[in-house]
């Protein structure tokens, strides 16, 4: 995904910095819960499509991300 896009992007409910799952191919907003999917390199920023986080992905680190905007 590119980075330029990735810098621009914010959570649409809370406005927060997402952090990018190049292995899941999601968006992850920390402070909701929430993952938004990336299909075919669009990310799709509704909160209706993203999937709830569960407690362990909350609170596991952000290490071996790959990306952040």
């Amino acid at each position: 995904m590119d980075k330029e896009l990735l810098a621009m992007l914010v959570c649409p409910l809370c406005k927060g910095k997402l952090k990018y799952d190049r292995e899941a191919e999601e968006l992850i907003c920390r402070f909701d819960g929430l993952a938004y999917p990336v299909r075919d390199g669009i990310p799709v920023m509704l909160p209706e499509d993203a999937r709830a986080l569960d407690v362990d992905e909350k609170l596991r680190p952000s290490a071996g991300r790959d990306g952040e905007a």
